[in-house]
């Protein structure tokens, strides 16, 4: 049987040379496969495999380097390392495009993340990791219920106030040891320190939901507390179309325990932080609100 980790080595070869070398060689690309594969696998029986492979990523290019720029938003597509880039193009066209039967949602994942710890820099798999997690986070399993010829469904223009609503829950988790106060954050790979948040079932309590996912995130258990604030953002889903996600916030304690960043797609760190180092680091917009408020409430009490 083909080693396919080694026929998609030998892919990433040849788009790492197709794509430093510029369009010098863009005209020669199945020259370029035919060497690599001769050099690195002679006698292997699975070049249809990697040519198909090659040639359909070069194809998709550009929809790949939109999808990869929306996902990553802090790293313009020319600011990612070559090979990174080209780990992200392998994983995102067998995720989103390749034969769901030949190539699971996870094996595209997983693949791509062992290239990244094979060929790339030291944080190269938290990075692809983060951004092909991002993606099926977002568009639930691809390729799930897919028939072979299926046409492409517009999704409606729904208005506003008759889309869905998604609930999910958050906390602004804190601690006390030796005297100081501590709150947890988790990091995510665009470079943002965040709230721990997750969905939650229809059918389950916002703040029963909310200790879940906090110990499913971060491995900590939780008390939850009163209410910061919320916030609502509009998403695409796969099934549903357009939907309103609505985040409720709390304000929970929690031991001083070590955290155990969870599997969740878009995390790459998550840390103790004392509360006076809190606003030296870099937060979305609308983080700021939600924090300040169990900034100002947590110093009021350690001040009382």
């Amino acid at each position: 049987m083909a080693n396919r980790h080694l026929s998609r080595s030998i892919v990433l070869q040849s788009l790492f040379e197709w794509d430093f070398s510029g369009d010098a060689v863009k005209h020669d690309i199945k020259e370029i496969l035919n060497r690599n594969a001769a050099e690195f696998a002679p006698g292997m029986s699975d070049i249809e495999f990697m040519r198909n492979l090659f040639e359909s990523i070069i194809a998709k290019k550009p929809d790949l380097d939109l999808i990869i720029e929306k996902a990553a938003p802090d790293w313009p597509i020319d600011k990612i390392s070559v090979v990174d880039r080209n780990i992200l193009r392998v994983g995102l066209y067998e995720l989103l495009f390749a034969n769901r039967d030949e190539v699971p949602a996870k094996v595209a994942i997983n693949e791509a993340i062992e290239l990244a710890k094979s060929y790339g820099g030291e944080n190269s798999g938290k990075f692809v990791n983060g951004v092909l997690g991002s993606v099926y986070k977002e568009i639930g399993e691809p390729g799930k219920d897919a028939t072979p010829k299926k046409k492409k469904i517009k999704i409606p223009d729904i208005p506003y106030e008759k889309m869905p609503i998604q609930k999910l829950g958050g906390a602004v988790v804190f601690a006390r040891h030796e005297g100081e106060i501590y709150l947890a954050l988790v990091h995510d790979v665009f470079g943002h320190w965040t709230l721990s948040k997750g969905k939650i079932p229809a059918d389950v309590d916002v703040k029963e939901g909310t200790v879940f996912k906090i110990k499913e995130e971060m491995g900590l258990d939780i008390t939850i507390g009163e209410v910061l604030g919320n916030n609502e953002y509009i998403a695409a889903d796969p099934e549903l179309g357009k939907i309103r996600k609505q985040v409720n916030y709390f304000l929970a304690e929690s031991k001083f325990d070590p955290i155990k960043l969870g599997t969740t797609g878009g995390l790459d760190d998550a840390r103790w932080f004392r509360l006076a180092d809190i606003l030296e680091l870099n937060f979305y917009n609308d983080m700021l609100p939600i924090i300040t408020k169990a900034i100002n409430l947590l110093s009021g009490e350690k001040n009382s």
